[in-house]
């Protein structure tokens, strides 16, 4: 038992550290590199996919067509309105392909690390989303009309209106951004810093404690690889809420009414 203490006191858990990657060059950090791999990707598959389009579509084609198919009705068109969605299809389609690439480096060799879980990249997509729906709203209903619709929800007593706009304006200009960054950085933060500790915490028991450990120590690696399957649903998930939200967000600019 005394041996088991000590070997477990010289086991060091992950923790955040290991999101901080130094420069490989000039400043440049690996999911620096990840995120412009990822556009490349995603432009390559695109182009070679769509390169020689069949009536009969071959399985690139068809993979293609079904991805482009969600964020186009199950997106874009659900939640934006047959009238006024067909402008944002390329960034719901763009965003929900882009942010689904990046959060599945996690879970591939080599590269091990979903980008979206550096705070800075799902804050920058939201502000992309944030400038869009505004956008969308003011070209809509012109400036002073969005700014009612977006504050000011028909119906409300005027009794009640400055609060309701006090709330509309902290829900519309902070909230909805902040917690569209948020929920996408939590998730693939928490879920990378859970398959790290599984990894070294198997690696321990196999390694460094050994004997009777080491069952223990395959039965973590067996719940490794189980949980890693359970992360890449977590990741696609994530991937389509964010592009979902940022539909919602401007099918809410867009409506006739609020």
């Amino acid at each position: 038992m005394g041996e088991l203490v000590l070997a477990a006191e010289e086991f060091s858990p992950p923790g955040p550290s290991v999101f901080n990657y130094p420069p490989i060059f000039a400043g440049v950090t690996k999911p620096m590199v990840l995120i412009v791999l990822s556009a490349i990707f995603i432009a390559a598959y695109f182009t070679m996919a769509t390169r020689r389009m069949t009536l009969v579509p071959g399985r690139a084609q068809f993979a293609l067509e079904s991805f482009y198919n969600v964020a186009r009705n199950g997106m874009a068109r659900d939640q934006i309105g047959e009238k006024d969605f067909r402008p944002f299809i390329p960034l719901i389609l763009g965003l929900f392909s882009f942010v689904l690439v990046n959060n599945y480096f996690g879970i591939i060799p080599f590269f091990q690390i979903p980008t979206m879980s550096k705070i800075s990249f799902p804050i920058a997509l939201a502000l992309v989303v944030y400038v869009f729906y505004h956008y969308a709203g003011f070209k809509k209903h012109g400036f002073a009309g969005y700014l009612k619709h977006a504050t000011l929800p028909g119906g409300v007593p005027w009794a009640m209106a400055p609060l309701i706009i006090i709330i509309e304006i902290m829900q519309k200009f902070v909230v909805q951004p902040a917690s569209l960054a948020l929920r996408l950085f939590a998730a693939m933060f928490a879920g990378h810093l859970m398959l790290v500790l599984v990894a070294v915490g198997g690696e321990f028991l196999l390694l460094v404690l050994g004997g009777i450990y080491i069952a223990p120590g395959l039965l973590v690696v067996v719940a490794g690889i189980a949980f890693t399957f359970l992360e890449a649903l977590v990741m696609t998930i994530q991937a389509y809420i964010f592009a979902l939200l940022a539909s919602v967000f401007i099918g809410a600019a867009v409506a006739e009414e609020h």
